[in-house]
């Protein structure tokens, strides 16, 4: 079930429904091309996104892999894995996004253990 998309993404399609409609149908072919199942496929994409330090679409993933089943201590693990990688600032800018995502503008993530 796909959730509405963002007043930005709407006006875009509104302006620009061909190169939207060809978008759409592009992203649907890559997202069922392969063998790794929904969750998989809404992990490695969340994981892309961070380490791009794409903020809105790190959102997207979010609200993407919530719908697919993900849960709250997955996505965060994702940002977590990425400190070794990215770094500290990235990595928790990204976890400060998947709190946006998921309760809002004053979203936190979860306790640690």
């Amino acid at each position: 079930m796909r959730q509405p998309l963002p007043e930005s993404i709407l006006k875009f399609q509104k302006h620009h429904p061909r190169v939207w409609e060809a978008f759409s149908r592009f992203a649907d072919e890559c997202h069922e091309a392969g063998p790794l199942d929904e969750k998989t496929r809404r992990l490695v994409k969340l994981a892309l996104a961070i380490g791009h330090r794409h903020e809105g679409a790190v959102h997207s993933a979010v609200r993407q892999a919530l719908a697919a089943g993900l849960t709250q201590e997955e996505l965060f693990h994702a940002a977590i894995l990425a400190i070794s990688t990215i770094g500290w600032p990235a990595s928790y800018a990204a976890i400060t996004w998947i709190g946006d995502a998921i309760e809002g503008p004053a979203g936190q993530p979860p306790p640690s253990d």
